[in-house]
C-alpha cells in the first residue's frame, strides 16, 4: 500500500472530521458568511493551545517518562478499585487547576501505560476519566472554557463561584466515585512481569517536553495560546522533528471542522428564533435548555448561544457543565479522552455508560442547586 493509499483509507476512518467538515461546507453554501465570521468560529485560542499540548504530551511519550510512571505507580497501588479511585480523583483534582482538557492530556496516556503491563481495564478507565474531568472542572471558574466565559461575565470572585457551583460538583463527583467502585472490576493488580517497565528515558527530551508543557500552561493561563504554540514549533523542530511527525494532526483538523461546522450553526436565523421562543427566566427551561444544546452543539458553544437569553450566568454555568455528559459531544473534552485511547468500539462503551450518568445526574444537580445553591 502506498503512502497515499494509506492516508486515504486513515482519512476516511475519521467519520468526525468528515462529518463536521461536510457540515461547515454546506452551511458556507447555503448561508454564507464574511471572513471575519470564519475567523471567530476557529477560536483561535483553543486550537492553539490544542496545538501545544499535543506536541508537548507526544514529547513526554517519546521521552519514556510516561512509562516509568506508570510502573512506579503500579507498584504501590495493589487493588483494582484502589486504582481507579487514584485515577479518577487525580483527574478531577488536576481538571480544576490546570483545565479538563489539560488533565486528560496528562492522565489518559498514564494509564494507557498502566494498561500495557496489568490488568488494568483501559478502556473504563478513560471513560471514568473523562467524566471525572466533566466533575472536576465544574468547580472551578478555569477549570473549562465555558466556566472561564461564565465567571468573567458574571462578575463573581474565584470563591463565589466555587462556592455556587458545589452542590453540581459534589453530586456528579460522588456519582462518579460510585460508578468507579461499582463497574471495576474486584481484585488485586496483576503486573505482566514481561511488559513492567524497562524502556530507556530520554532525559534531554523528558526536559524539553516538560518544560513546554509548563511553559504552555502558562501562556494559555495569560491569553497568548498561539503565540505559546507558534514558540514550541521551533525547538521541537530542532530537536524533535519524530515528534512533530507523530503528532495528531488530524485531531486538530477535526476540532477546526467542529468549531466552524457548530459555530455557523448556532448562529443560523432559525436556531435565534427558536431561542427568541424559549423561556429562560424560567430555572427550569434554562437548566433543560443548557443541557439540551450541549448534547447538539458542545457545551462551550451552547454557552456563547444561550449567554445572551439567559438571566442567571450562574445557573447556565451548571446547566452547560451537566451537558457535558451524555453523548460524546456534549463536552470537547469527552472527544479529546476517546480519541487518545483509540481503542476499537470507544464510542459505543462511552455512551452506554455517559447517557444513562447524564439521565440520573442531570435531575439530582437541579434538586441540589435549587435546595442548596
Amino acid at each position: 500500500m502506498t503512502s497515499l493509499q494509506h492516508g486515504i483509507k486513515r482519512l476516511a476512518q475519521e467519520r468526525l472530521l468528515l462529518g463536521f467538515t461536510l457540515l461547515a461546507l454546506v452551511l458556507a453554501i447555503v448561508d454564507p458568511r464574511p471572513l471575519p465570521d470564519y475567523q471567530r468560529w476557529l477560536q483561535a485560542p483553543t486550537l492553539g493551545g490544542l496545538l501545544g499540548l499535543l506536541i508537548c504530551i507526544q514529547g513526554i511519550r517519546d521521552s519514556g517518562l510516561v512509562q516509568h510512571a506508570a510502573a512506579a505507580l503500579v507498584e504501590h497501588v495493589h487493588s483494582m478499585r484502589g486504582l481507579a479511585l487514584l485515577l479518577v480523583s487525580t483527574t478531577a483534582l488536576l481538571s480544576m487547576v490546570l483545565t479538563n482538557d489539560v488533565s486528560l492530556f496528562l492522565i489518559v496516556p498514564l494509564t494507557l501505560a498502566i494498561g500495557r503491563i496489568c490488568n488494568l481495564p483501559v478502556m473504563r478507565a478513560v471513560v471514568l476519566e473523562a467524566l471525572a474531568v466533566n466533575a472536576g472542572s465544574t468547580l472551578s471558574p478555569i477549570g473549562n472554557p465555558q466556566n472561564l466565559l461564565l465567571w468573567q461575565y458574571g462578575h463573581l470572585s474565584f470563591l463565589q463561584f466555587g462556592q455556587a457551583m458545589l452542590p453540581a460538583f459534589a453530586i456528579m463527583f460522588a456519582l462518579v466515585t460510585l460508578l468507579a467502585l461499582l463497574w471495576m472490576p474486584p481484585g488485586r493488580v496483576e503486573l505482566h512481569a514481561q511488559q513492567v517497565d524497562g524502556h530507556p528515558v530520554s532525559i534531554s527530551q523528558a526536559v524539553l517536553s516538560v518544560g513546554a508543557l509548563i511553559s504552555m500552561v502558562l501562556m494559555m493561563e495569560r491569553g497568548h495560546a498561539v503565540l505559546g504554540a507558534l514558540l514550541l514549533l521551533l525547538p521541537f523542530a530542532l530537536l524533535e522533528r519524530s515528534t512533530l511527525a507523530r503528532v495528531d494532526w488530524l485531531l486538530l483538523a477535526t476540532f477546526v471542522a467542529i468549531f466552524l461546522g457548530l459555530g455557523h450553526f448556532a448562529e443560523l436565523g432559525m436556531v435565534r428564533h427558536a431561542l427568541d421562543g424559549l423561556n429562560l427566566d424560567h430555572s427550569l427551561t434554562l437548566y433543560a435548555s443548557g443541557i439540551v444544546a450541549s448534547q447538539l452543539i458542545s457545551n462551550v458553544p451552547a454557552t456563547v448561544l444561550l449567554l445572551d437569553h439567559a438571566p442567571d450566568a450562574t445557573a447556565l454555568a451548571v446547566a452547560v457543565n451537566v451537558g457535558g455528559f451524555g453523548l460524546a459531544i456534549g463536552s470537547l473534552a469527552n472527544l479529546i479522552a476517546l480519541r487518545l485511547v483509540k481503542q476499537p468500539h470507544r464510542a459505543r462503551l462511552f455512551h452506554q455508560v455517559s447517557v444513562p450518568f447524564l439521565l440520573v445526574c442531570a435531575p439530582l444537580v437541579y434538586l441540589a442547586y435549587r435546595w442548596l445553591g
